[in-house]
């Protein structure tokens, strides 16, 4: 319950969350740099699909919130919540993310795509795909080839264990 501040002060509200229902808790920020006029029509047609995507619900999807980073250069993104990495790369290897990224990884249309992922049991990892200047973690640790190992979020978060198929293969690109 809410307090209300004792009269003639100002109190801050403070609040925090109890987690203990999400013991597995998976936090993804995602990113889009508009780098031409192209770019714009791309996060525009991307902006819908991800709506209607986001009203379907996805199993695990816990909240979405849209972002607003910059207006010059535009760089929007969202900030979603999941019940768990599994929900999340189950959503993410089905269309129409699967499509997405395919269609992106092969042409960016004017545009850099990031993420990165946060893990409440721990962990965290990213992607930075077409984005000068960096952002995020890439702005202070040393960025490198996203190859091999490197290539897929789950094998970032968990390099000993066996990620289940991209949703675009490395050796397609």
């Amino acid at each position: 319950m809410l307090q209300k501040p004792m009269a003639g002060r100002t109190r801050v509200a403070r609040h925090t969350v109890d987690l203990s229902s999400y013991p597995n808790l998976v936090v993804i920020y995602l990113g889009m740099l508009v780098k031409s006029v192209r770019g714009l029509l791309t996060v525009l047609r991307f902006g819908r699909q991800i709506r209607k995507s986001v009203r379907e619900a996805p199993d695990g999807m816990l909240l979405h919130e849209d972002l607003y980073f910059s207006l010059v250069p535009l760089h929007v993104g969202m900030r979603q919540y999941w019940r768990d990495l599994d929900a999340l790369e189950r959503w993410s290897r089905t269309l129409p993310h699967q499509q997405w990224w395919t269609s992106f990884l092969r042409d960016p249309a004017g545009t850099g795509f990031w993420h990165e992922t946060y893990c409440r049991q721990g962990g965290c990892e990213a992607i930075y795909d077409d984005i000068d200047p960096p952002v995020g973690m890439l702005r202070f640790a040393a960025g490198v080839p996203a190859r091999g190992p490197m290539f897929s979020a789950r094998t970032r978060l968990e390099p000993t264990q066996a990620a289940p198929a991209a949703p675009v293969n490395e050796s397609d690109l």
